[in-house]
């Protein structure tokens, strides 16, 4: 008989797993839930006249693993409104609570890098904690060592489980892999190595946040099509400026995979008039708008996968392959 990470004492079998929805992923908690084999609790917001919300569980969660699915791009409500339904799930005595973020926002404040500034990931991580989250579930993390910050499991899952099948219907054999930046190399690194490439490194200087003044790429790249590796994309303006810089170095092509399609600010009209050619990313994150240029994969069969594997008590480890 296997038991509950908390308190039940029913078999896996018979314990009540019910996912829900939040309103910054309802298309991509609705596909989780499809490929889970089961349907969406019902779960409404209510709001007051000055924007507060009341989210409301409308069906009971005693002694059930429930999983919350919400993404926690901006604006900051979204946030806000997993904790309130994190919160009413505790006091209606859920069994298990596991927050399942495909995107973690503020992951990119992951440490102080200057006087008088927050470490805004690990405030997060404190917050989900008071909220009464059991588990955490998110995927492409800025930083890995976020998974440090809390005191809870924490199942990191990759993209590379999504974008590895996607590459393999592809000739590869005339590509380089390349990090925009030498935070990502490791990731770019790990690609070169899977599918026996080389590594190309775009440094980059910045102005300030979201401004690039100059791109060096470290590396050989003539003749070669060249794939971008990033975890996400916000204005893509050091995407454009990274595959200008590999296209002047003497680079076939410029294509990019990105896990979270923040792409905020003029970042579809920086892509749509950039001379990359293709930017895959995942449904992490709605995107608003649509580009003949951007392709979208979805992480719902991965989610749905350790979901299942974690209220059975099995492994993930296959799933970060």
């Amino acid at each position: 008989m296997y038991l509950s990470a908390n308190y039940s004492t029913k078999p896996f079998e018979m314990v009540d797993v019910k996912l829900f929805a939040g309103s910054a992923s309802p298309i991509l908690a609705e596909r989780i839930a499809d490929f889970y084999g089961d349907k969406l609790g019902n779960c409404k917001v209510n709001k007051f006249s000055d924007g507060e919300m009341q989210p409301v569980i409308q069906e009971s969660v005693r002694g059930s693993y429930v999983f919350f699915i919400q993404s926690t791009f901006p604006p900051t409500e979204n946030l806000m409104e997993l904790l309130l339904m994190i919160d009413g799930a505790k006091r209606a005595s859920a069994g298990y609570i596991t927050a399942v973020i495909p995107y973690f926002g503020y992951a990119r404040q992951d440490r102080k890098d200057k006087p008088r500034v927050p470490i805004s990931a690990k405030l997060i991580a404190n917050i989900l904690q008071a909220a009464g989250v059991d588990r955490l579930m998110t995927m492409d993390l800025h930083a890995d060592q976020i998974q440090g910050f809390f005191d809870i499991p924490v199942d990191h899952l990759s993209s590379d489980a999504i974008f590895h099948p996607y590459l393999n219907q592809f000739d590869l054999s005339n590509t380089v892999f390349a990090s925009p930046d030498v935070g990502g190399v490791k990731r770019a690194r790990n690609f070169a190595r899977i599918f026996g490439s080389d590594l190309v490194i775009c440094d980059k200087e910045r102005r300030k946040a979201n401004e690039v003044k100059k791109i060096t790429v470290i590396g050989e790249v003539d003749g070669r099509d060249v794939i971008l590796i990033d975890d996400l994309v916000d204005t893509a303006g050091t995407l454009c400026r990274a595959a200008d810089a590999l296209l002047e170095k003497g680079a076939k092509s410029v294509k990019a995979l990105c896990t979270h399609p923040v792409l905020s600010g003029n970042a579809y009209e920086n892509i749509n008039n950039s001379q990359l050619e293709k930017l895959i990313v995942t449904d992490t994150i709605p995107l608003r708008e649509t580009s003949p240029k951007i392709e979208v994969l979805t992480a719902s069969k991965l989610f749905a996968r350790a979901i299942r594997n974690t209220h059975e008590f099995k492994s993930i480890a296959a799933l970060f392959v």
